[in-house]
């Protein structure tokens, strides 16, 4: 495992080659640490890459060509060391391809590439999948970045294409059979009167808020003195919002999403999971996301 640092007038960024994990970025003028530091008491990670799976199969389970195959939470690639393919005082390319294990839990070769680069006072985050292998390649991939916050006493602005969503969000509640997949009930949550979603622990006591439909591609984490820390955009069909429930841990994740958990109950045939990603061989899947800090 090692450690790599960027760095340029506004930001300071550190990514650890175990996961491509991000663990640091420090706001220069004030020296603000704005990742979650995987305090294990609350949640022992800061910033994991969700691949080739965001979530849960149903009973852990996919199935393709008849086969099952037996998968955790979330996939395998936050848990593994990368390549390094490049990096600079601004950016770093990391590097990750299938290997005899990951093949007994998922049936595809592929390449991974993870990207970080530094412009500005924001991170440009780079994910770019190939499929190496002869088959259709079936997955998902996401990010889980989590913000130091004071959170009962912060709040969260929503933007869509440079407008701020006034409407209430329709999230996507998971099932409280243990399972971590997905329920059939929605809850519906209404912003206050400056469009503004206020955050309490009681907001996700059933576990993560799934926001479907592209309801936003912006999210602004705002303080309890009412000003804008970060702001993280996507161009993503879905994304996820969380803490740990009952911990009241200090932080609070936005999570761009190319996938989700699988529904309670379903077929768990891969090619058919809902907002799963497929790739044809020699196909090249390439998205990004970007953090901006205030």
């Amino acid at each position: 495992m090692s450690s790599y640092k960027l760095e340029n007038d506004q930001l300071k960024l550190s990514v650890s080659s175990s996961g491509a994990e991000m663990k640091s970025l420090i706001r220069k003028s004030d020296g603000k640490e704005i990742l979650w530091q995987a305090d294990p008491a609350f949640w022992g990670r800061t910033s994991p890459i969700l691949f080739p799976l965001v979530g849960n199969y149903y009973e852990k389970t996919s199935i393709y060509k008849g086969k099952s195959y037996r998968m955790s939470q979330h996939g395998f690639a936050r848990d593994m060391d990368f390549h390094l393919d490049h990096g600079s005082d601004h950016d770093v390319l990391f590097w990750l391809e299938q290997n005899r294990d990951t093949l007994q839990k998922y049936p595809f070769p592929f390449k991974l590439e993870i990207g970080y680069k530094l412009e500005e006072n924001s991170v440009l985050i780079e994910w770019t999948v190939y499929n190496t292998g002869d088959d259709t390649m079936y997955f998902s991939i996401g990010g889980h970045p989590a913000f130091n916050c004071n959170l009962e006493e912060s709040k969260l602005m929503f933007s869509k294409e440079e407008e701020t969503v006034t409407g209430p969000l329709i999230c996507n509640i998971i099932a409280n059979d243990g399972s971590g997949c997905l329920s059939d009930r929605q809850k519906n949550i209404a912003l206050d009167s400056e469009n503004h979603l206020p955050m309490s622990y009681g907001l996700f006591s059933e576990d993560a808020l799934i926001i479907e439909g592209k309801q936003a591609d912006a999210v602004t984490l705002i303080d309890e003195n009412n000003t804008p820390i970060l702001e993280v955009s996507f161009d993503a069909p879905l994304f996820g919002l969380w803490t740990p429930v009952g911990k009241n841990a200090p932080f609070v994740c936005i999570e761009p999403w190319y996938g989700r958990c699988d529904r309670a109950g379903f077929n768990q045939k891969l090619e058919e999971r809902e907002y799963g990603n497929a790739l044809e061989p020699d196909g090249r899947f390439a998205v990004t996301y970007r953090i901006k800090v205030f």
